[in-house]
């Protein structure tokens, strides 16, 4: 599961410039002599902070995806449901957000992934539909590849500004769960898009806590710390709370204007007709993408079928 919270600024020119994009890997040197040997290509940025280079190798993921990191298991079919308020200092909402793991799969930037469907209410009124796109690679470590949030106003759809697909203008795929995850280790780019100024760092902050939330107490818990360097430090963080074979159970704030704070309260085994619905749900808004983004949804290959069904009943636990 994945529990997203927009983070995005209006950024000056300098910061832009200081987070400038990845050099390119190929090439030789502009201005080189004819024949001259290609100049080595220029380190990763470290985005995160020392050790934070992204390492991305498509040549690591499998042509099939399966996404059984125990912290993030995504398996077609299931269905979680977190609610919570989002308080500022003038007003408190109720939020609610439905994560679904469809049957589909989307090629991104070369790799086969999963795609998750999230719907996000604010106060019963639907405001963003997104389609995410995870992988996971040999090692075990889950990749986000991007996203496609359609955003809602009073009811009627107002566009995806916010959309990003790694290998397209800049984007860049990010961890959103390692395989070993190790406190003091190296933070962690989740996720970069200059582009729509998406920037999210991973730190692993905590383990063997205990949460209790709706549907049952968790053991075990390992607490993630989340932030955009792109935002100022009035911004605050996210505190991400993962559960071994469930994944996000709790999200807190920490700092900010804005306190979220979100409880897992349903977990949902769809059937194998209500798994067929959701993905023919996913497919129509993956088809619009083509139409809202032109200039980079419509460059991606189109999400296909890979499970349409699961012959299990039903289990949904409340």
């Amino acid at each position: 599961m994945f529990q997203h919270k927009k983070r995005l600024t209006a950024l000056g020119s300098a910061l832009m410039l200081f987070l400038a994009a990845f050099p390119s890997t190929s090439g030789a040197a502009a201005g080189a002599p004819a024949g001259a040997a290609p100049a080595a290509a220029a380190p990763q940025e470290e985005l995160c902070g020392p050790g934070s280079a992204i390492k991305f190798n498509r040549t690591a993921f499998p042509n099939k995806p399966k996404i059984d990191n125990k912290w993030f298991p995504l398996k077609p079919g299931m269905q979680y449901t977190t609610t919570g308020t989002v308080k500022t200092a003038t007003e408190t909402t109720r939020r609610t957000v439905v994560h679904t793991v469809t049957g589909l799969t989307k090629e991104v930037d070369g790799v086969k992934t999963v795609v998750m469907w999230d719907r996000d209410y604010s106060d019963g009124e639907l405001v963003e539909s997104e389609l995410a796109f995870f992988a996971q690679n040999r090692q075990g470590d889950v990749w986000l590849f991007g996203e496609y949030p359609e955003e809602f106003e009073n009811g009627k759809f107002v566009g995806a500004p916010s959309t990003f697909i790694s290998g397209l203008d800049k984007a860049q795929a990010g961890i959103a769960m390692k395989a070993k995850p190790r406190i003091s280790g190296p933070h962690y780019v989740q996720a970069y898009a200059p582009e729509v100024d998406f920037l999210d760092c991973g730190d692993v902050l905590k383990k063997h806590q205990h949460v209790r939330v709706p549907t049952g107490h968790y053991k075990d818990v390992l607490v993630i710390d989340e932030y955009n360097p792109l935002e100022p430090a009035s911004a605050g963080h996210q505190r991400k709370f993962y559960s071994q074979g469930t994944g996000l159970v709790k999200v807190t704030a920490v700092g900010g204007a804005e306190q979220e704070t979100m409880d897992l309260v349903k977990i949902k085994k769809l059937s194998k007709d209500q798994l067929r619905d959701v993905n023919r749900q996913a497919l129509r808004l993956d088809n619009h993408g083509y139409a809202v983004s032109k200039d980079v949804y419509a460059k991606t290959p189109r999400a296909q079928v890979a499970t349409p069904g699961d012959d299990d009943d039903d289990h949904d636990d409340d």
